[in-house]
């Protein structure tokens, strides 16, 4: 997902970069430079479905935490280990998908309260740049589409590796993580409780546990 090809992105472009007008994101401050590990995987991936997982926890009447992922979605990644800020990434999903482990409340999920799933079938990700934080820690901002309003989000981002795996596919690993106001999205409904505080909380985590291959078409 733009996950992936972003936090590569991270690691900045050549050292010239500095001197040829590069972006604010990859030479302020000046990143490290590129590991040819990472110059090795420029090329097209995809998310790894059953080894990902894109879900988000939410607040639960004050005292509890609910966790759900969505298990339907498609990613368009393109990383470019020359010229990472030439990296693209987007990931759209099905937010009829949704699985919390219970069947009333995904109903309820994807119902005119939240998702609006009818009228609103996709949430879209498109990653718009990313900052090199030191380590293996990046910031990767996107724009974020849910119920067709778009906002931008800041995602942290951990570089976890690659390796090519027994059966020959080439595997990087990377998790994201970020917090969203969803009323921010048009996502307002709640219910207040008699001791004060909402049954849902506005605050959601959204996380992003990739596993990419590379693509061989």
């Amino acid at each position: 997902m733009g996950i992936f090809s972003r936090r590569q992105t991270a690691l900045g472009e050549p050292t010239a970069a500095a001197d040829t007008g590069a972006s604010v994101a990859e030479a302020t401050p000046r990143a490290a430079a590129l590991d040819p590990a990472l110059r090795a995987l420029t090329g097209r991936w995809t998310i790894d479905r059953p080894h990902s997982r894109i879900g988000f926890s939410v607040r639960h009447a004050m005292v509890t935490t609910v966790r759900g992922a969505f298990t339907e979605y498609d990613s368009t990644l393109y990383f470019d280990g020359a010229r990472p800020s030439e990296s693209r990434a987007e990931l759209v999903i099905r937010v009829a998908s949704v699985d919390t482990g219970v069947e009333q409340r995904d109903a309820h999920i994807v119902g005119p309260d939240f998702f609006d799933a009818r009228r609103h079938p996709e949430m879209v990700f498109r990653s718009t740049s990313t900052l090199h934080e030191g380590g293996e820690t990046f910031r990767m901002t996107g724009d974020l589409t849910i119920r067709d309003v778009t906002r931008p989000v800041d995602l942290q981002l951990d570089y976890l590796g690659s390796v090519l795996d027994p059966f020959g596919y080439e595997r990087a690993g990377f998790d994201g993580t970020t917090t969203i106001d969803r009323t921010e999205w048009g996502l307002v409904y709640n219910q207040r409780l008699k001791t004060g505080g909402a049954m849902v909380s506005e605050k959601v985590r959204l996380q992003f546990d990739i596993s990419a291959i590379r693509s061989t078409s």
